[in-house]
């Protein structure tokens, strides 16, 4: 039987997910109620049930995450009956007396590595399991399906291990780790096309809505929760968008849109030239390096 591209693209992510299961100990899956954590989910479902999963999920709570996307979290570990395991940044602000960023374009997402960090230790998770694909930014482009971190949840680009004809090396030294990335080959249109053929529900920011908004640096940045003060030179505005990715507020912009069903969304992507980080995220775009510095601080 041929199988089509998504068919080809779900077998693969199947596969890593068992190679995850059989090579490593306490592995854990990151779960953040955002799209591509949510296919990680329904992949695992194909892959381990009627059994249960062999990690519990784990989601690191900011503290500033949109409330859809916590409501989607909470309700699909109960309705899936999986242990979900929260630990939260402002927790390791308080226990690590860290210091909390201020300023105007001040976010907690760079302290999530802190606690990360500490709930790998905590658990003593030898491998997360995470969303991330290679098409979002050029740091995640060169990363390898199995990325083996150091002791201090470092990555060394150079300490790469080959993974020819779908062999993963899992094997580390006490105190390593290794994150583990399923999905990486997919594009974002492709986990669309999927969301869409294997009616997934998603939390309903991914589809346009009217919502209040300030503009600051040519960004739509949502005001929920408190997060983002207003400032003199930023414009409040009403404005009919959805967000094509769901992290934290203080750094996730949204994008206009019509987008109402899958259809759309997927008309919308097929569309545009810009990667969903490029246009929606400014903590990638604090520097050319952004993101690879944060992975080699231990971010996920």
């Amino acid at each position: 039987m041929k199988l089509d591209y998504l068919d080809q693209l779900e077998s693969e992510a199947i596969h890593i997910m068992r190679e995850v299961a059989g090579q490593f100990e306490r592995p854990a899956l990151l779960f953040s109620g955002g799209k591509d954590s949510i296919t990680l989910v329904h992949l695992a479902l194909k892959a381990f049930r009627p059994g249960k999963f062999p990690f519990p999920l784990v989601h690191i709570d900011t503290g500033h995450n949109f409330q859809e996307a916590l409501d989607y979290r909470d309700n699909l570990a109960d309705r899936i009956g999986e242990k979900l395991i929260v630990r939260y940044v402002e927790d390791t602000i308080r226990e690590k007396k860290l210091k909390e960023p201020t300023g105007r374009n001040a976010t907690r997402n760079g302290l999530q590595t802190f606690t990360l960090l500490d709930t790998i230790e905590e658990f003593e998770f030898d491998a997360c399991i995470g969303g991330a694909r290679r098409d979002e930014e050029k740091a995640r482009a060169k990363e390898r399906v199995f990325s083996v971190r150091d002791e201090f949840g470092s990555w060394d680009p150079k300490r790469q291990r080959p993974e020819l004809w779908n062999l993963y090396n899992g094997r580390i030294h006490k105190g390593e780790n290794v994150r583990v990335f399923p999905i990486s080959n997919w594009t974002e249109l492709d986990v669309w096309n999927y969301i869409r053929r294997e009616k997934i529900e998603l939390p309903s920011i991914y589809f346009a809505h009217e919502r209040e908004l300030l503009i600051r640096d040519g960004k739509l940045m949502a005001t929920a929760g408190g997060v983002i003060k207003p400032e003199a030179d930023d414009q409040l505005v009403t404005r009919r968008v959805r967000f094509r990715t769901v992290g934290d507020i203080s750094c996730t912009a949204a994008s206009e849109s019509q987008a109402s069903t899958l259809d759309d969304v997927i008309d919308e992507i097929q569309a545009t030239r810009i990667s969903e980080r490029g246009e929606t995220r400014m903590d990638d775009q604090l520097s050319e390096a952004a993101m690879e510095d944060r992975k080699k601080g231990g971010y996920f």
